[in-house]
């Protein structure tokens, strides 16, 4: 007789007292209601708490915040008055310090319980002297709610567009884009786009902001090409956002939920804004991949230079480049640095922001890691550094045994996924390169996400 399934202890719909005892790895209240795990967000562990059951799965259940009877220490009062309908932030209600601490966790754990490695020292979180107001770049769906124009964040977990009018992790020039870009919409009476019918105009805002040099971009995403009453429009965007200096429209006739189109229209001003990092300037377009937090971002790439440990003569090599930026960095101190990347338009920004910063010595390549490091080998490239800065999913396991044979003295890995991190962690740990140290950077506040920089070293024999 086959044994029966266990009974799952809890209902949907139906209310429970929960002792949450730790975070989850996006930030919600994890806890146990007779031994079955339950995830309830904006829940802090050592808080007893009552929800709702939202969701039944065989192995777990999530669960709606209704009540905390016994709050944390660490709780702090949301400071967006928006924070329980919006999905954009997911730890306001976890003191600064406590955020910095948990993201400082969230590594341990992975490199702990994924990587199974257990002396790799993980230093505190370096948090944000501002962790508010960072972001330079924003980009807010548009629709409409009871006839009215709605532009802001998803709510968490579904395409319901919550209204915003200040959004506290935004750069304040963005929050101002937004509020003149609904006001000129709701004016001239431009229709937005539904994605349920396909039927509308304007489908997102972008704002992008130079935080060093006050330059302002607003890009309308349009679902046509024609866009309605277009001089009205750019005119009162430019007499009611000082600093503006470009006005793009881009547009996207698919049914897709990627933001933007293949089409890129400059409708007034100049096609890029200027922005720093550090010494170096940086071009940006509507679709140019840069950092959203430039101050941490800065913080983020010191630390990858400073592990590098470079005196001036080392040949390095970049991978996964993006638009070069950590490659200019590293250029200040290296002989030779070559940056690889697949995206050949991030290649050739990456170009144009080495002639634009008189950098000489960095090489910058188009294609797939596993295929050019193999190519540098037997040109006689040698490098003493390997930096590595990969998508959320990691390296394959074919990129990380070319690296291995290129046989440098350290490995430099940057990564914004401690799961990935930690599993890399170990593939490279049973070839010999042992995880030092890792630092943890925190550029994005009050959300769950945390980046890191590893240092890696070959093993003495």
């Amino acid at each position: 007789m086959a044994n029966k399934a266990p009974s799952v202890p809890v209902e949907k719909g139906k209310n429970y007292i929960i002792n949450i005892t730790g975070l989850g790895h996006s930030g919600e209240g994890v806890g146990r209601y007779q031994d079955f795990t339950v995830f309830v967000p904006q829940a802090l562990p050592g808080e007893t708490i009552l929800a709702v059951i939202t969701t039944v799965k065989k192995n777990y259940a999530v669960g709606r915040l209704l009540a905390v009877h016994s709050p944390s220490p660490r709780r702090v009062t949301p400071e967006c008055s928006i924070y329980d309908l919006c999905g954009g932030c997911q730890l306001q209600h976890l003191s600064y310090q406590e955020q910095l601490n948990s993201k400082r966790q969230q590594v341990v754990d992975a490199v702990t319980r994924i990587g199974k490695l257990s002396d790799v020292v993980v230093h505190p979180t370096l948090g944000a002297a501002n962790p508010w107001y960072y972001r330079n770049k924003m980009q807010f769906p548009v629709g409409r709610k009871n006839g009215k124009v709605v532009v802001g964040c998803f709510s968490q977990g579904t395409h319901d567009i919550v209204d915003t009018e200040n959004c506290l992790i935004q750069h304040q020039v963005n929050n101002d884009i937004v509020r003149e870009v609904r006001k000129v919409i709701e004016a001239l009476g431009i229709d937005t786009y539904d994605e349920h019918t396909g039927k509308g105009i304007i489908r997102h805002v972008l704002g992008r902001v130079g935080t060093a040099t006050g330059e302002i971009m607003a890009v309308l995403v349009t679902a046509t090409e024609h866009l309605p009453q277009r001089k009205i429009l750019i005119d009162r965007l430019r007499d009611n956002i000082p600093g503006l200096v470009s006005i793009i429209q881009n547009i996207n006739t698919k049914r897709t939920n990627i933001i933007l189109g293949d089409k890129t229209v400059t409708l007034w001003g100049r096609d890029t804004i200027t922005d720093k990092l550090g010494q170096f300037s940086f071009a940006i377009s509507a679709k140019s991949f840069f950092q959203v937090n430039t101050v941490q971002a800065e913080v983020l790439y010191n630390q990858a230079v400073k592990y590098a440990k470079l005196t001036g003569s080392e040949t390095v090599i970049d991978a996964y480049c993006g638009t070069g930026a950590i490659t200019l960095f590293l250029a200040r101190q290296a002989g030779k640095v070559y940056g690889i990347e697949i995206v050949e338009p991030a290649i050739i920004d990456a170009r144009r922001n080495a002639v634009a910063n008189n950098v000489s010595n960095a090489e910058f390549i188009v294609g797939d890691t596993v295929d050019v490091m193999p190519r540098l080998f037997k040109q006689g490239i040698r490098p003493e550094v390997i930096v590595v800065d990969p998508p959320r999913a990691g390296c394959q396991q074919a990129v990380l045994e070319t690296f291995v044979r290129m046989d440098p003295k350290r490995i430099v890995y940057v990564s914004c996924n401690p799961a990935s991190l930690a599993r890399d962690l170990a593939v490279l740990n049973s070839y010999g390169y042992i995880a030092r140290e890792i630092q943890p950077v925190d550029m994005f506040p009050q959300t769950f996400h945390v980046e890191c920089v590893t240092l890696m070293s070959k093993v003495e024999k």
